[in-house]
């Protein structure tokens, strides 16, 4: 497609994130920046998302006991790649940050990116791979009130990761925010009967993998030239064929398709249901990452978990009453308020 056919279908595009890019807007925000009203709107939607994303994989996983949680990760791929690349072939969306100045002709190219680019992101796509599979891992586990207890901890290693990777630094109030979330996680997690090491283990190294996701985002997303379409098509591409190779390799294929409620209507409206709320998280992580920091996606994490918590005990149970429980995850979930009120007011 010539340059010039390309500048009239501009105004078909999604208006996210296809402005041209400043220097300044490229800067990692700093310690005492505002949130803006398109950064809230990207907080509250993941929020939104994460929720419902975590009750459909702990369904299938728990309710259901699919065997396979790699399959699932490999299905949300298939599904987001599929979808974006028929929202790109209809124009509808870019994958750039400055439309279509730096995209491949879609006629010429499978990847729909320059294939420099591509290989730009592969620290990333791999982060996300990790990311992906451990936290599906750490869902099946552990009860949904203590995995979000223990999520809470990522704060911290998202703290560290961003002062490692790009030198944030951040102010008393938002280290005195992310210690009463720490603290608040300690708490509850003290009194859970059903302690795993394996899970608790899990969980952790899971912490860890997001919060070196959400940095690589901030480092390496803003750099690319690519937007939050464009970085979750790369993640895709690269992701896909090493998950399903792996997947091959441990013989999960077979599991599925002898899986007995594999043609269930109402395992595959989980699934289904699971695929498309992965979409919408995916995005809405870039979005909020770029717009705001890491750190602020991961202090979302936190708010949305009183509304994960409430769900999930309702419907998964596995965590009795404990007045000491409920002591630390309110105590966590002021920190989380108070991390929202220093962003808001820029402290």
């Amino acid at each position: 497609m010539a340059f010039a056919e390309r500048i009239e279908t501009k105004n078909t595009l999604l208006p996210l994130l296809h402005k041209q890019v400043g220097n300044d807007e490229l800067k990692p925000p700093t310690a005492g920046s505002t949130m803006t009203k398109k950064g809230a709107y990207a907080a509250i939607s993941y929020m939104a998302s994460a929720v419902l994303l975590l009750m459909f994989n702990k369904a299938a996983l728990s309710s259901y006991n699919f065997p396979c949680a790699n399959v699932i990760t490999l299905f949300q791929i298939m599904c987001s790649c599929t979808l974006l690349y028929a929202l790109r072939r209809w124009k509808i969306i870019s994958f750039t940050v400055t439309g279509e100045s730096q995209s491949v002709s879609v006629g010429r190219s499978m990847i729909l990116v320059p294939f420099r680019t591509l290989v730009k992101t592969l620290p990333l796509a791999l982060s996300y791979l990790f990311y992906m599979v451990v936290t599906m891992e750490s869902v099946r586990g552990i009860n949904v009130p203590m995995y979000t207890t223990l999520r809470r901890t990522t704060v911290a290693f998202t703290m560290i990761a961003e002062y490692l990777l790009t030198g944030q630094t951040h102010s008393p109030f938002v280290v005195t925010s992310v210690g009463m979330i720490i603290l608040g996680a300690v708490v509850a997690g003290s009194r859970d009967l059903s302690f795993d090491t394996y899970s608790y283990a899990v969980v952790f190294v899971a912490n860890i993998c997001t919060a070196l996701y959400l940095a690589s985002i901030a480092r390496i997303g803003k750099s690319s030239g690519l937007n939050t379409f464009g970085l979750m098509w790369c993640n895709g591409v690269i992701c896909g064929p090493l998950l399903l190779l792996w997947i091959t390799i441990r013989g999960d294929v077979e599991t599925t398709l002898n899986f007995r409620y594999l043609f269930s209507i109402g395992f595959q409206c989980v699934m289904l249901l699971s695929c498309i709320m992965a979409f919408l998280i995916n995005y809405f992580v870039f979005l909020n990452t770029t717009l705001n920091s890491a750190l602020t996606q991961t202090v979302c994490g936190n708010l949305k978990d009183v509304f994960s918590i409430g769900v999930g005990w309702f419907l998964f149970g596995g965590l009795p009453y404990d007045f000491i429980n409920i002591v630390g995850q309110s105590f966590g979930f002021m920190g989380s308020c108070l991390y929202a009120y220093c962003k808001l007011h820029g402290k």
